[in-house]
Protein backbone atom coordinates (compact mmCIF):
# COMPACT_ATOMS: atom_id res chain seq x y z
CA UNK A 1 0.00 0.00 0.00
CA UNK A 2 1.23 3.44 -0.49
CA UNK A 3 0.05 6.29 1.10
CA UNK A 4 -0.05 9.95 -0.15
CA UNK A 5 -0.50 12.62 2.58
CA UNK A 6 -1.70 16.23 1.32
CA UNK A 7 -0.62 19.05 3.45
CA UNK A 8 -0.88 22.41 1.34
CA UNK A 9 -1.47 21.03 -1.68
CA UNK A 10 -4.62 19.69 -1.70
CA UNK A 11 -5.23 19.08 -5.57
CA UNK A 12 -5.35 16.00 -7.94
CA UNK A 13 -3.65 17.67 -11.36
CA UNK A 14 -0.11 18.58 -11.21
CA UNK A 15 0.76 16.69 -7.81
CA UNK A 16 4.15 15.33 -7.78
CA UNK A 17 3.45 12.89 -4.82
CA UNK A 18 -0.06 11.63 -5.79
CA UNK A 19 1.70 11.36 -9.40
CA UNK A 20 4.76 8.77 -8.23
CA UNK A 21 2.10 7.39 -5.81
CA UNK A 22 -0.16 6.28 -8.59
CA UNK A 23 2.77 4.92 -10.71
CA UNK A 24 1.97 0.57 -10.67
CA UNK A 25 -0.60 -0.77 -9.73
CA UNK A 26 0.02 -0.97 -6.20
CA UNK A 27 -3.28 0.30 -3.86
CA UNK A 28 -3.00 4.01 -3.15
CA UNK A 29 -4.68 5.84 -0.12
CA UNK A 30 -4.53 9.19 1.00
CA UNK A 31 -4.22 11.17 4.21
CA UNK A 32 -5.42 14.79 5.97
CA UNK A 33 -3.92 15.42 8.97
CA UNK A 34 -6.18 18.08 10.78
CA UNK A 35 -3.95 20.08 13.54
CA UNK A 36 -6.49 22.39 15.69
CA UNK A 37 -3.98 22.85 18.61
CA UNK A 38 -0.76 23.24 15.83
CA UNK A 39 -2.84 25.86 13.73
CA UNK A 40 -3.69 28.00 16.75
CA UNK A 41 0.08 28.09 17.67
CA UNK A 42 0.74 29.40 13.87
CA UNK A 43 -2.01 31.76 13.91
CA UNK A 44 -3.87 30.08 11.12
CA UNK A 45 -7.16 32.01 10.39
CA UNK A 46 -10.31 30.90 10.67
CA UNK A 47 -11.27 31.49 7.38
CA UNK A 48 -8.50 29.92 6.05
CA UNK A 49 -9.21 27.00 7.97
CA UNK A 50 -12.83 26.66 6.90
CA UNK A 51 -11.22 27.26 3.29
CA UNK A 52 -8.86 24.68 3.34
CA UNK A 53 -11.03 22.16 5.40
CA UNK A 54 -13.84 22.49 2.11
CA UNK A 55 -11.12 21.87 -0.09
CA UNK A 56 -10.38 18.96 1.94
CA UNK A 57 -14.22 17.61 1.48
CA UNK A 58 -14.00 18.28 -2.69
CA UNK A 59 -10.67 16.39 -2.54
CA UNK A 60 -12.03 13.69 -0.38
CA UNK A 61 -15.04 13.38 -2.96
CA UNK A 62 -12.88 13.59 -5.96
CA UNK A 63 -10.37 10.99 -4.83
CA UNK A 64 -13.37 8.80 -3.98
CA UNK A 65 -14.42 9.12 -7.34
CA UNK A 66 -11.16 7.48 -8.66
CA UNK A 67 -11.20 4.87 -5.87
CA UNK A 68 -8.72 6.44 -3.31
CA UNK A 69 -9.92 6.75 -0.41
CA UNK A 70 -8.72 9.74 2.00
CA UNK A 71 -8.07 9.23 5.71
CA UNK A 72 -8.32 12.01 8.00
CA UNK A 73 -6.61 12.09 11.32
CA UNK A 74 -7.05 14.72 14.10
CA UNK A 75 -3.96 15.22 15.80
CA UNK A 76 -3.17 18.24 17.67
CA UNK A 77 -0.03 19.11 17.41
CA UNK A 78 2.94 18.56 15.03
CA UNK A 79 5.13 16.42 18.36
CA UNK A 80 1.98 13.68 17.64
CA UNK A 81 2.28 13.19 13.81
CA UNK A 82 4.92 10.47 13.77
CA UNK A 83 3.54 8.23 16.59
CA UNK A 84 -0.37 8.66 14.67
CA UNK A 85 1.16 8.19 11.11
CA UNK A 86 3.15 5.21 12.30
CA UNK A 87 0.05 3.61 13.55
CA UNK A 88 -1.62 4.39 10.47
CA UNK A 89 0.23 2.85 8.47
CA UNK A 90 0.54 -0.65 10.72
CA UNK A 91 -3.21 -0.57 9.97
CA UNK A 92 -3.02 -0.32 6.45
CA UNK A 93 0.10 -2.08 5.46
CA UNK A 94 1.92 0.80 4.15
CA UNK A 95 5.35 0.47 2.67
CA UNK A 96 5.67 3.89 1.26
CA UNK A 97 5.13 7.54 1.85
CA UNK A 98 4.30 10.28 -0.52
CA UNK A 99 4.15 14.32 0.47
CA UNK A 100 5.62 17.26 -0.92
CA UNK A 101 7.76 18.97 0.45
CA UNK A 102 7.38 21.18 2.91
CA UNK A 103 9.21 24.66 3.45
CA UNK A 104 8.79 25.87 7.03
CA UNK A 105 11.02 24.89 9.88
CA UNK A 106 8.28 23.51 11.92
CA UNK A 107 7.36 21.55 8.95
CA UNK A 108 10.16 20.24 8.14
CA UNK A 109 11.24 19.06 11.67
CA UNK A 110 7.85 17.55 11.66
CA UNK A 111 8.67 15.58 8.24
CA UNK A 112 12.21 14.47 9.55
CA UNK A 113 10.75 12.93 12.67
CA UNK A 114 8.10 11.10 10.54
CA UNK A 115 10.72 9.81 8.38
CA UNK A 116 12.70 8.15 11.76
CA UNK A 117 9.28 7.04 12.46
CA UNK A 118 8.23 5.20 9.75
CA UNK A 119 11.97 4.08 8.91
CA UNK A 120 11.48 1.51 12.27
CA UNK A 121 8.86 -0.24 10.37
CA UNK A 122 10.34 -0.17 6.62
CA UNK A 123 8.55 2.21 5.21
CA UNK A 124 10.25 4.20 2.80
CA UNK A 125 9.50 7.78 2.43
CA UNK A 126 9.62 10.07 -0.33
CA UNK A 127 9.82 14.48 -0.41
CA UNK A 128 8.97 15.87 -3.73
CA UNK A 129 8.89 19.25 -4.72
CA UNK A 130 5.36 20.56 -5.35
CA UNK A 131 5.45 24.01 -3.86
CA UNK A 132 7.57 25.85 -6.11
CA UNK A 133 8.25 26.16 -10.38
CA UNK A 134 11.57 24.74 -9.47
CA UNK A 135 12.94 23.40 -6.23
CA UNK A 136 14.50 25.55 -3.31
CA UNK A 137 18.33 25.33 -3.95
CA UNK A 138 18.30 25.18 -7.87
CA UNK A 139 18.91 28.88 -8.19
CA UNK A 140 21.98 29.79 -6.76
CA UNK A 141 24.79 32.56 -6.88
CA UNK A 142 27.95 31.50 -8.47
CA UNK A 143 29.10 31.06 -5.19
CA UNK A 144 26.18 28.69 -4.65
CA UNK A 145 24.55 31.14 -2.03
CA UNK A 146 20.91 32.01 -1.94
CA UNK A 147 20.65 35.19 -3.07
CA UNK A 148 19.59 38.16 -1.26
CA UNK A 149 18.28 40.59 -3.75
CA UNK A 150 15.81 40.09 -5.56
CA UNK A 151 16.32 41.14 -9.39
CA UNK A 152 19.04 38.88 -9.93
CA UNK A 153 17.27 35.78 -8.54
CA UNK A 154 14.51 36.69 -11.06
CA UNK A 155 17.09 36.41 -13.83
CA UNK A 156 19.05 33.45 -13.09
CA UNK A 157 15.44 31.87 -11.69
CA UNK A 158 14.13 32.36 -15.41
CA UNK A 159 17.61 31.22 -16.82
CA UNK A 160 16.93 27.91 -14.70
CA UNK A 161 13.41 27.45 -16.07
CA UNK A 162 14.70 27.82 -19.42
CA UNK A 163 17.47 24.99 -18.85
CA UNK A 164 15.00 23.12 -16.80
CA UNK A 165 11.74 23.13 -18.62
CA UNK A 166 8.74 21.50 -16.56
CA UNK A 167 6.01 19.13 -17.03
CA UNK A 168 1.90 19.66 -15.96
CA UNK A 169 0.74 16.24 -15.27
CA UNK A 170 -3.23 15.34 -14.90
CA UNK A 171 -4.68 14.29 -12.31
CA UNK A 172 -4.04 10.26 -11.99
CA UNK A 173 -7.17 7.91 -13.90
CA UNK A 174 -9.20 6.16 -11.77
CA UNK A 175 -7.81 2.89 -9.97
CA UNK A 176 -11.02 1.15 -8.63
CA UNK A 177 -14.51 1.18 -8.22
CA UNK A 178 -15.85 5.13 -6.92
CA UNK A 179 -15.92 4.99 -3.20
CA UNK A 180 -18.36 6.40 -0.78
CA UNK A 181 -17.37 9.80 0.53
CA UNK A 182 -18.61 10.68 4.02
CA UNK A 183 -18.84 14.71 4.23
CA UNK A 184 -16.55 16.71 6.93
CA UNK A 185 -19.52 17.84 8.33
CA UNK A 186 -21.18 15.08 9.02
CA UNK A 187 -17.94 13.90 11.27
CA UNK A 188 -18.86 15.00 15.01
CA UNK A 189 -14.82 15.17 16.02
CA UNK A 190 -14.55 17.37 12.83
CA UNK A 191 -17.42 19.71 13.56
CA UNK A 192 -15.87 19.85 17.73
CA UNK A 193 -12.46 20.40 16.71
CA UNK A 194 -12.96 23.36 14.31
CA UNK A 195 -16.95 24.47 14.86
CA UNK A 196 -18.61 26.04 11.78
CA UNK A 197 -16.80 24.44 8.50
CA UNK A 198 -19.09 26.32 6.21
CA UNK A 199 -16.93 28.37 3.99
CA UNK A 200 -17.18 31.79 2.49
CA UNK A 201 -19.28 31.98 -0.36
CA UNK A 202 -16.69 34.59 -1.45
CA UNK A 203 -14.22 32.26 -1.86
CA UNK A 204 -15.52 28.62 -4.06
CA UNK A 205 -13.07 25.89 -3.39
CA UNK A 206 -12.68 23.38 -5.95
CA UNK A 207 -9.87 22.99 -8.63
CA UNK A 208 -12.43 24.01 -11.77
CA UNK A 209 -12.81 27.57 -9.68
CA UNK A 210 -9.38 27.88 -9.29
CA UNK A 211 -8.59 27.60 -13.13
CA UNK A 212 -11.59 29.75 -13.71
CA UNK A 213 -10.10 32.58 -12.13
CA UNK A 214 -6.88 31.83 -13.09
CA UNK A 215 -8.27 31.51 -17.03
CA UNK A 216 -10.66 34.92 -16.69
CA UNK A 217 -7.66 36.63 -15.01
CA UNK A 218 -5.52 35.95 -18.52
CA UNK A 219 -8.64 36.63 -20.59
CA UNK A 220 -9.05 40.08 -19.38
CA UNK A 221 -6.46 41.89 -17.41
CA UNK A 222 -2.88 39.85 -17.94
CA UNK A 223 -1.73 42.51 -20.70
CA UNK A 224 -2.81 45.71 -18.21
CA UNK A 225 -1.81 43.81 -15.31
CA UNK A 226 1.41 46.39 -15.06
CA UNK A 227 -1.23 49.42 -15.20
CA UNK A 228 -3.78 48.00 -13.25
CA UNK A 229 -2.34 46.17 -10.12
CA UNK A 230 -2.30 48.82 -7.59
CA UNK A 231 -5.07 50.25 -8.10
CA UNK A 232 -7.28 48.14 -4.85
CA UNK A 233 -11.10 49.41 -7.06
CA UNK A 234 -10.02 47.80 -10.23
CA UNK A 235 -10.44 44.01 -10.91
CA UNK A 236 -6.87 44.02 -11.96
CA UNK A 237 -4.89 41.25 -9.98
CA UNK A 238 -5.68 37.47 -10.29
CA UNK A 239 -6.89 37.26 -6.92
CA UNK A 240 -5.39 33.46 -7.23
CA UNK A 241 -3.53 33.80 -3.72
CA UNK A 242 -5.70 31.58 -1.74
CA UNK A 243 -5.58 28.94 -3.93
CA UNK A 244 -1.73 28.81 -4.33
CA UNK A 245 -1.74 28.93 -0.40
CA UNK A 246 -4.00 25.89 -0.13
CA UNK A 247 -2.33 24.35 -3.12
CA UNK A 248 -5.56 24.13 -4.97
CA UNK A 249 -3.45 25.22 -7.97
CA UNK A 250 0.14 24.99 -8.42
CA UNK A 251 2.42 27.50 -9.55
CA UNK A 252 4.07 25.58 -12.56
CA UNK A 253 0.24 25.25 -14.29
CA UNK A 254 -0.04 29.50 -13.37
CA UNK A 255 3.00 29.96 -15.64
CA UNK A 256 2.16 27.07 -18.30
CA UNK A 257 -1.33 29.00 -18.58
CA UNK A 258 0.26 32.12 -19.28
CA UNK A 259 2.28 30.87 -21.73
CA UNK A 260 -0.32 28.97 -23.42
CA UNK A 261 -1.95 32.64 -23.37
CA UNK A 262 0.80 34.32 -24.66
CA UNK A 263 2.53 31.58 -27.12
CA UNK A 264 5.64 32.81 -25.55
CA UNK A 265 7.28 32.87 -22.04
CA UNK A 266 8.06 36.52 -21.21
CA UNK A 267 11.60 37.54 -20.15
CA UNK A 268 11.80 40.94 -19.92
CA UNK A 269 9.71 43.98 -18.61
CA UNK A 270 9.18 44.70 -22.10
CA UNK A 271 7.17 42.36 -23.36
CA UNK A 272 3.37 41.72 -22.45
CA UNK A 273 2.77 39.34 -19.51
CA UNK A 274 6.05 39.86 -17.74
CA UNK A 275 5.06 42.12 -14.57
CA UNK A 276 2.90 38.90 -13.47
CA UNK A 277 5.12 36.60 -14.11
CA UNK A 278 7.36 38.53 -12.02
CA UNK A 279 5.23 37.91 -9.27
CA UNK A 280 4.97 34.53 -9.41
CA UNK A 281 9.02 34.79 -9.46
CA UNK A 282 8.76 36.56 -6.35
CA UNK A 283 6.52 34.16 -4.77
CA UNK A 284 9.64 32.03 -5.13
CA UNK A 285 12.28 33.85 -4.17
CA UNK A 286 10.33 34.00 -0.39
CA UNK A 287 9.82 30.33 -0.43
CA UNK A 288 13.44 29.92 -1.56
CA UNK A 289 14.70 31.86 1.22
CA UNK A 290 12.33 30.25 4.05
CA UNK A 291 14.11 26.80 3.23
CA UNK A 292 17.75 28.14 2.93
CA UNK A 293 17.09 30.44 5.30
CA UNK A 294 15.58 28.39 8.83
CA UNK A 295 15.59 31.31 10.95
CA UNK A 296 13.01 33.66 8.60
CA UNK A 297 10.56 31.09 10.01
CA UNK A 298 11.93 31.66 13.68
CA UNK A 299 11.30 35.53 13.67
CA UNK A 300 14.12 36.63 13.25
CA UNK A 301 15.02 39.84 10.67
CA UNK A 302 16.63 38.82 7.45
CA UNK A 303 19.57 41.94 8.39
CA UNK A 304 20.74 40.43 11.83
CA UNK A 305 21.69 44.16 12.73
CA UNK A 306 18.23 45.45 12.27
CA UNK A 307 17.43 43.32 15.71
CA UNK A 308 18.52 45.65 18.08
CA UNK A 309 15.84 48.59 16.38
CA UNK A 310 13.77 49.69 19.08
CA UNK A 311 10.69 48.93 18.02
CA UNK A 312 7.44 49.58 20.16
CA UNK A 313 5.17 47.42 21.57
CA UNK A 314 2.39 49.61 22.09
CA UNK A 315 -1.00 47.55 22.28
CA UNK A 316 -3.41 51.06 22.43
CA UNK A 317 -1.67 51.53 18.85
CA UNK A 318 -1.70 48.25 17.61
CA UNK A 319 -4.89 48.08 18.12
CA UNK A 320 -6.08 51.53 16.61
CA UNK A 321 -4.28 50.24 13.50
CA UNK A 322 -5.66 46.33 13.50
CA UNK A 323 -9.76 47.77 13.74
CA UNK A 324 -8.85 51.05 11.20
CA UNK A 325 -8.93 53.57 13.64
CA UNK A 326 -5.64 55.41 12.90
CA UNK A 327 -7.07 58.47 11.03
CA UNK A 328 -5.74 57.67 7.84
CA UNK A 329 -8.77 56.81 5.49
CA UNK A 330 -6.83 54.06 3.43
CA UNK A 331 -5.15 52.23 6.34
CA UNK A 332 -8.52 51.91 7.86
CA UNK A 333 -9.92 51.20 4.56
CA UNK A 334 -7.96 48.55 3.70
CA UNK A 335 -7.51 47.09 7.40
CA UNK A 336 -11.57 47.07 7.56
CA UNK A 337 -11.17 45.04 4.35
CA UNK A 338 -9.24 42.59 5.83
CA UNK A 339 -11.27 42.16 8.82
CA UNK A 340 -14.64 41.59 6.63
CA UNK A 341 -13.35 39.51 3.87
CA UNK A 342 -10.01 37.81 5.03
CA UNK A 343 -7.93 39.19 2.03
CA UNK A 344 -6.10 42.36 1.26
CA UNK A 345 -4.55 43.66 -1.94
CA UNK A 346 -1.20 43.69 -2.17
CA UNK A 347 -0.73 47.53 -2.67
CA UNK A 348 -2.65 48.03 0.36
CA UNK A 349 -0.54 45.47 2.40
CA UNK A 350 2.63 47.34 1.59
CA UNK A 351 0.97 50.46 2.32
CA UNK A 352 -0.54 49.24 5.87
CA UNK A 353 2.79 47.21 6.88
CA UNK A 354 4.58 50.52 6.23
CA UNK A 355 2.31 52.56 8.23
CA UNK A 356 2.73 50.44 11.01
CA UNK A 357 6.38 49.90 11.37
CA UNK A 358 7.26 53.31 10.13
CA UNK A 359 4.85 55.48 11.24
CA UNK A 360 3.70 54.02 14.92
CA UNK A 361 7.43 52.42 15.16
CA UNK A 362 5.59 48.71 15.80
CA UNK A 363 8.03 45.66 15.53
CA UNK A 364 6.83 43.95 11.72
CA UNK A 365 6.49 40.58 14.30
CA UNK A 366 2.57 41.88 15.34
CA UNK A 367 1.48 42.68 11.47
CA UNK A 368 3.25 39.94 10.98
CA UNK A 369 0.86 37.89 12.97
CA UNK A 370 -2.41 39.45 12.85
CA UNK A 371 -1.96 39.27 9.12
CA UNK A 372 -1.94 35.58 9.87
CA UNK A 373 -4.47 35.32 12.14
CA UNK A 374 -6.92 37.10 9.47
CA UNK A 375 -5.86 36.11 6.16
CA UNK A 376 -7.54 33.53 3.87
CA UNK A 377 -4.18 33.19 1.72
CA UNK A 378 -2.22 33.41 4.86
CA UNK A 379 1.40 31.63 3.85
CA UNK A 380 4.48 31.97 5.85
CA UNK A 381 6.85 32.60 3.43
CA UNK A 382 5.01 35.54 1.72
CA UNK A 383 3.51 36.79 4.31
CA UNK A 384 7.19 37.08 5.99
CA UNK A 385 8.63 38.34 2.98
CA UNK A 386 6.44 41.21 2.64
CA UNK A 387 6.68 42.37 5.82
CA UNK A 388 10.36 42.12 6.34
CA UNK A 389 10.53 44.08 2.80
CA UNK A 390 8.07 46.82 4.65
CA UNK A 391 10.24 47.28 7.75
CA UNK A 392 13.77 47.33 6.34
CA UNK A 393 14.55 44.34 7.63
CA UNK A 394 14.39 41.55 5.17
CA UNK A 395 16.04 40.31 1.69
CA UNK A 396 15.85 43.06 -0.73
CA UNK A 397 13.93 45.23 1.35
CA UNK A 398 13.35 48.98 0.71
CA UNK A 399 15.56 51.28 1.67
CA UNK A 400 14.76 52.72 5.20
CA UNK A 401 14.60 56.22 4.17
CA UNK A 402 11.56 55.46 1.72
CA UNK A 403 8.70 55.98 3.74
CA UNK A 404 5.42 55.48 2.85
CA UNK A 405 3.12 58.41 2.99
CA UNK A 406 -0.13 56.95 3.53
CA UNK A 407 -1.85 60.26 1.69
CA UNK A 408 -0.13 60.42 -0.85
CA UNK A 409 -0.51 56.63 -1.39
CA UNK A 410 -3.75 56.79 -1.14
CA UNK A 411 -4.31 60.15 -3.72
CA UNK A 412 -2.13 57.80 -6.48
CA UNK A 413 -3.69 54.31 -6.04
CA UNK A 414 -7.35 54.89 -5.09
CA UNK A 415 -7.54 58.86 -6.40
CA UNK A 416 -11.42 59.38 -6.36
CA UNK A 417 -11.80 57.34 -2.94
CA UNK A 418 -14.10 54.75 -3.98
CA UNK A 419 -12.18 51.86 -2.14
CA UNK A 420 -12.10 54.05 0.80
CA UNK A 421 -15.94 54.93 0.69
CA UNK A 422 -16.82 51.49 0.26
CA UNK A 423 -15.05 50.43 3.72
CA UNK A 424 -14.92 53.51 5.94
CA UNK A 425 -18.75 54.07 5.56
CA UNK A 426 -18.54 57.23 8.18
CA UNK A 427 -16.67 58.72 5.03
CA UNK A 428 -19.08 57.29 2.63
CA UNK A 429 -20.74 60.63 1.78
CA UNK A 430 -17.36 62.86 1.49
CA UNK A 431 -16.71 64.65 -1.86
CA UNK A 432 -13.79 63.26 -3.39
CA UNK A 433 -11.49 65.90 -3.23
CA UNK A 434 -11.32 65.60 0.73
CA UNK A 435 -11.36 62.08 1.32
CA UNK A 436 -7.78 61.09 1.18
CA UNK A 437 -7.54 64.14 3.94
CA UNK A 438 -11.74 64.38 5.54
CA UNK A 439 -10.71 66.23 8.69
CA UNK A 440 -11.35 69.90 8.19
CA UNK A 441 -14.39 69.40 6.18
CA UNK A 442 -15.46 66.95 9.16
CA UNK A 443 -15.27 69.59 11.32
CA UNK A 444 -16.98 71.99 8.75
CA UNK A 445 -20.40 69.75 9.05
CA UNK A 446 -19.82 69.32 12.73
CA UNK A 447 -18.76 65.78 12.50
CA UNK A 448 -16.31 64.13 15.12
CA UNK A 449 -17.28 60.11 13.52
CA UNK A 450 -14.02 59.23 12.32
CA UNK A 451 -10.69 60.04 14.05
CA UNK A 452 -8.34 61.89 13.86
CA UNK A 453 -4.57 61.30 12.29
CA UNK A 454 -3.38 59.00 15.51
CA UNK A 455 0.00 60.68 13.99
CA UNK A 456 1.69 63.01 12.40
CA UNK A 457 3.67 61.30 9.28
CA UNK A 458 6.00 63.71 8.57
CA UNK A 459 7.84 63.71 12.55
CA UNK A 460 7.02 60.43 12.57
CA UNK A 461 8.61 59.76 9.12
CA UNK A 462 11.74 61.17 10.82
CA UNK A 463 11.95 59.00 13.96
CA UNK A 464 11.84 55.94 11.51
CA UNK A 465 14.72 57.26 10.07
CA UNK A 466 16.58 57.78 13.02
CA UNK A 467 15.78 54.44 14.27
CA UNK A 468 17.63 53.02 11.17
CA UNK A 469 20.90 55.82 11.37
CA UNK A 470 21.20 54.76 15.28
CA UNK A 471 22.19 51.52 13.88
CA UNK A 472 25.32 52.67 12.26
CA UNK A 473 26.75 54.50 14.87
Amino acid sequence: MKLVWFRNDLRLADNPALRHACAGDEPVAALFIISPAQWRQHKMAPIRQRFMLAQVDELGRELAALGIPLHLLRVETFAEVPAALADLSRELGVTQLYANQAIEIDEQRRDHAVSAALAEQAVSCHWLNGCCVLPPGRVLTGSGEMFKVFTPFSRAWLKALDEDGFVIHRAPAPRGEPLPWQPLAERAWVDEALGELTADPRWPVGEAEASRRLNDFLDQAVLDYGETRDFPAIAGTSVLSPYLAAGIISPRQCVAALQQQLGYRPQSKAQPGFVWLNELVWREFYRHLLVLIPTLSMNRPFKPETAALPWSWDPDAFAAWCEGRTGYPIVDAAMRCLNATGWMHNRLRMIVASFLTKDLHIHWRLGEDYFMSQLIDGDLAANNGGWQWAAGTGADAAPYFRVFNPTTQGQRFDPQGEFIRTWVTELADIPPAYVHQPHDWLRLKGRQDYPAPMVDHAVARVRAIEMFRSLEK
